[in-house]
């Protein structure tokens, strides 16, 4: 890394930490706790698509471990869980983001759409499977047809507020991120407790778990990084 991608990843990283810890609001994941409500994920997400996405994964990386000390303190915890969710998360927005500039707009629209769509339909079955109870999947599914709401139509109608690669990269970067923290929070929670207590979750809460960081955390993405991104690159390019 060049002088200046360290000094913009601790950019970020300070932005991310101080911004998520004042807006999470002490809200977090309803019915199995853990998991805060983390409306400062389009800070990462624009330093990614912005400048690279080393400077995006390493700051929102360090940006986490700085948070999760303030608010939960289980070192072990936050490195093995929330640290590798957010640098994969977000490196891979910035990857994608440059990868996909320019590919076919409608595909991937489309795509972004049905990937977001996934999880809800698993919640259905789980709860058909008596693996969850009515008032968490009816929680659930409610979030997430309140999240996919706004990312719908910008994505169907107005698409140019959303470019296509950003949509696309967004959504397989905050699933990957989503679905490592999930599944993290499940399996240490076999060997240790989680904070708040929770231990030997079952599987159906790694699936809650995804569920919650996701489609909490989807709108902020689609709808605050856009235009910063454009404002910032149009100021770059002067």
């Amino acid at each position: 890394m060049e002088v200046r991608d360290i000094v913009l990843a601790g950019m970020n990283a300070a932005l991310y930490a101080l911004v998520g810890y004042l807006t999470h609001l002490g809200v977090f994941a309803i019915g199995v706790g853990v998991v805060r409500f983390w409306p400062a994920v389009f800070i990462p997400a624009v330093f990614s698509v912005v400048f690279s996405p080393v400077v995006g994964g390493i700051g929102a990386a360090a940006g986490i471990f700085i948070s999760d000390m303030l608010v939960h303190g289980n070192a072990l915890l936050s490195l093995t869980v929330g640290v590798p969710a957010n640098y994969v998360c977000f490196h891979l927005i910035g990857y994608i983001a440059r990868r996909m500039a320019g590919f076919k707009p409608r595909l991937t629209y489309i795509f972004s759409i049905i990937l977001q769509a996934v999880p809800p339909l698993v919640i259905v079955l789980l709860y058909y499977t008596n693996l969850i109870e009515l008032s968490i999947a009816l929680t659930y599914l409610a979030i997430s047809i309140i999240s996919l709401a706004p990312t719908a139509i910008s994505m169907t109608i107005y698409r140019e507020y959303i470019p296509s690669n950003q949509a696309i990269a967004y959504t397989i970067g905050l699933m990957s991120g989503s679905a490592i923290i999930g599944v993290g929070l499940w399996f240490y929670s076999q060997f240790l407790p989680l904070p708040g207590g929770v231990a030997d979750a079952s599987l159906a809460m790694a699936l809650i778990w995804f569920m919650w960081t996701y489609y909490t955390e989807i709108p902020f993405l689609m709808i605050l990084s856009p235009p910063i991104i454009k404002s910032l690159e149009a100021r770059l390019k002067k």
